[in-house]
């Protein structure tokens, strides 16, 4: 994903630059940093930055593409980028569309962060009041006066770049005076919407899986209740043969016990008729 943040000072690209990065997991190209860093290592194109900017002078546009260039070719920036302070004017713009071509790169939006100018200077006026308010001392560059003039510099040199972007079908407006969420959810919905990043997994696969949980539970209890559907069916069985086998156990003493009295009486009968015969 590759991006640029158009707004004017105060509009939150700041806020909005170090959201997307922790998100999408894609860096931030800050010129002044990359500046300091090429200076730093001393690469061609640093050395070269590092001797206009001790004459006083403004580094060149091809120099800061050059830098660029540099530090795209760098193996963190292969998932996506989002260019911080440049471009600013048309000609860097164009400068820019020209090195992503030869690196066969595809710029996915240009996002614009609309705000409501006098809404800017109220809030640079409350904040103000109340850093003097709490005995503090307030930035030179956080006043209604530094911001009147930064704002008179971006209508003149980065607006233009809202038509350019326009033309070229890759601007993308959002309301920057939403909450901080709301305007990071519909960078999201945005960029989603284009196809700069993946949409998020719904939790469909998740209700699929607990509802297959659910079948195969039913499924058990169904089971289950067959197998105790069938032991009931069993267990009257089993008992009536429990109760016939001791009904039949009960007819067979019962028959026992008759035959051993009807033989017990017999002998009786017999005695007497010995013991006469005996006598005589």
């Amino acid at each position: 994903m590759r991006l640029i943040l158009l707004g004017p000072p105060g509009s939150g690209k700041g806020t909005q630059a170090q959201r997307l990065i922790h998100r999408y997991g894609i860096i931030q190209l800050s010129t002044g940093e990359m500046l300091r860093a090429a200076v730093a290592a001393q690469t061609p194109v640093g050395l070269k930055a590092k001797d206009i900017m001790a004459g006083g002078g403004l580094v060149p546009d091809e120099v800061v593409v050059g830098i660029i260039s540099d530090r795209l070719d760098q193996p963190d920036a292969a998932n996506g980028f989002i260019l911080d302070g440049f471009p600013r004017t048309v000609p860097q713009a164009e400068a820019l569309d020209d090195l992503l071509k030869k690196k066969r790169l595809k710029l996915d939006a240009v996002i614009e962060l609309r705000v409501n100018e006098s809404a800017l200077l109220q809030r640079v006026e409350t904040r103000a009041a109340e850093t003097r308010a709490r005995g503090e001392e307030v930035r030179v560059d956080d006043t209604p006066e530094v911001l009147v003039k930064r704002l008179a510099s971006y209508r003149t040199l980065t607006e233009p770049l809202i038509h350019y972007y326009s033309e070229r079908r890759k601007l993308l407006t959002v309301d920057g005076m939403m909450t901080v969420e709301h305007v990071t959810h519909e960078i999201g919905r945005i960029l989603t919407a284009i196809g700069a990043v993946e949409p998020k997994a719904h939790k469909k696969p998740a209700a699929k899986a607990v509802g297959q949980k659910a079948s195969k539970s039913a499924k058990k209890a169904s089971v289950g209740a067959g197998k105790a559907a069938k032991a009931s069916l069993k267990a009257p069985k089993k008992a009536s043969a429990k109760k016939q086998v001791k009904k039949r156990a009960a007819r067979a003493a019962s028959g026992a016990r008759k035959r051993l009295a009807a033989g017990a009486g017999k002998a009786a009968r017999k005695a007497p008729k010995k013991a006469g015969k005996r006598r005589a």
